[in-house]
């Protein structure tokens, strides 16, 4: 088993998003602002949101569902599980606790782990506490598996569109096809009120949208420049931009991403000059002198910067960007999302492949991480990956909402949280099949859940594949 444990990191990727959206350029128009603002300003295409029938747990089981699936991954191979998110569904028990119904089936009860918190963060918390697991003494040679699920909604104002819904699902293990190369990593924690969700009553957080972006960039460098310290003292030599052929962000909207590739640009410009374009050195220099606040309200600087660093976030950033632009941001699953872009788009060509990793949750919490990507052999391999996710495919799949729907879905599911005894619509017609939906919540709270079944299944109705009664916290 000692010799099992090289290269431990994401050996497998499942993704699963609501079928349904709105189109920030509509919602532009219906919100009254200028255009642009939302689609330019913020740098988004479209935003995905959950009906009545979805949440951060019927997410969490259609993509577990799938993953397994398609892998072809025995339940009882699964050892530790964890869920990062920061979307509440109850004060007590764990979102893992519902997906343990999958595991319970095959008799396998014997999965440690449960839900990581704190906002974007979790789901990289989970993954680096699944990661250590694997890596040590306790690990029973089994496979980890990490989920990331939220569901971030915004009350009606300028932060509704930075909205969004995802969950995504990664199989943890050794001689994994996406590495971690543990040895490189960097982190920032304080305590920071910049946004924060007290008010159990609502979904909505509490948004301080400029210390937000501050502290987002402020932890950005923090963790960079320790990443960068470690690199140095295990590699013997400066670490700059040019060591690594991917830099993925936590992406609440894409312009942040903008803004913060170029601020580490600027960082290295900082740290040694020559490791940049000897133009930008010298469109840089009047800038060398800010504090670190200065250069943090620094609009000129901002500007500059992203321009100067363009030609390289086209190559390092821009292929990482494709699902956070058109599924919004999806907290604790945003990250991945955008690596899971990376794979879609350039898995032919990663193999031996670096790729920088930041995650970000306020309040707040920060990492920087690293992984080196090799082919792997099938089923495991980064083409498998790429096909099995298959993001084009369910891109093109989606049903545009007009923005009055969108709105009339956002204050039903504003009554509904916290509710009890309703019971949802009956009309899945727009789910794919294999799909986990929300059927009733009891006069207990209890949650029940069934599954849409496939083509084949079509003249019995809907039922669920994996059982003979639904899914449902106790039995129905």
């Amino acid at each position: 088993m000692e010799l099992q444990r090289k290269d431990v990191g994401i050996v497998a990727m499942d993704i699963y998003f609501p079928p349904t959206c709105v189109l920030q350029e509509s919602m532009e128009a219906y919100d009254g602002v200028s255009k642009g603002k939302y689609t330019i300003g913020l740098g988004q295409d479209c935003m995905a949101f959950c009906t009545e029938l979805e949440d951060v747990i019927s997410m969490s089981l259609t993509v577990v569902t799938s993953l397994l699936e398609n892998y072809h991954i025995d339940p009882r191979d699964i050892g530790r599980l964890e869920v990062g998110t920061e979307t509440v569904i109850d004060k007590s028990k764990s979102i893992k606790t519902w997906l343990m119904q999958i595991f319970e089936k095959c008799g396998n009860s014997d999965i440690e782990g449960v839900d990581s918190t704190n906002a974007c963060y979790g789901g990289t918390a989970a993954l680096l506490n699944c990661i250590n697991w694997v890596e040590s003494s306790s690990w029973d040679g089994r496979y980890g598996l990490v989920v990331s699920t939220d569901s971030a909604v915004y009350a009606e104002g300028p932060a509704r569109p930075t909205g969004g819904a995802a969950a995504i699902a990664m199989l943890i293990g050794p001689n994994a096809p996406i590495a971690l190369e543990g040895k490189f990593r960097g982190s920032h924690m304080a305590h920071v009120y910049d946004f924060y969700k007290p008010n159990l009553a609502s979904e909505y957080p509490v948004v301080d949208g400029r210390l937000s972006q501050t502290c987002y960039l402020m932890a950005l460098d923090f963790c960079y420049r320790r990443y960068c310290s470690k690199y140095e003292k295990f590699e013997g030599k400066q670490f700059s931009l040019s060591d690594a052929d991917y830099f993925v962000f936590h992406s609440p909207y894409n312009k942040l991403v903008q803004k913060s590739f170029a601020r580490l640009y600027f960082n290295d410009f900082l740290r040694n000059s020559s490791s940049i374009d000897k133009g930008a050195r010298e469109i840089l220099e009047p800038f060398s002198s800010l504090t670190g606040d200065e250069s943090y309200q620094s609009r000129d600087l901002e500007k500059i910067s992203q321009q100067v660093a363009k030609h390289l976030y086209d190559t390092k950033v821009q292929p990482t960007t494709l699902v956070p632009k058109q599924v919004g941001n999806m907290y604790t699953a945003s990250l991945y999302a955008a690596l899971a872009s990376v794979l879609h788009d350039k898995d032919g060509t990663l193999g031996g492949q670096r790729i920088v990793m930041f995650s970000y949750g306020s309040g707040l919490a920060s990492t920087m991480f690293s992984f080196r990507l090799q082919d792997g052999q099938h089923p495991f391999s980064l083409s498998n990956i790429a096909s099995v996710m298959n993001i084009s495919e369910k891109l093109k799949a989606r049903h545009v909402f007009p923005p009055e729907k969108f709105v009339e879905t956002m204050k039903l599911m504003e009554h509904r949280y916290g509710a009890k005894d309703f019971v949802t619509a009956k009309d899945t017609s727009l789910l794919p099949p294999g799909t986990f939906y929300l059927t009733e919540v009891d006069s207990m709270y209890r949650r029940y859940y069934t599954q849409k079944k496939g083509a084949e299944d079509a003249n019995g109705g809907e039922s669920i594949t994996s059982g003979n009664h639904s899914l449902a916290n106790g039995h129905k």
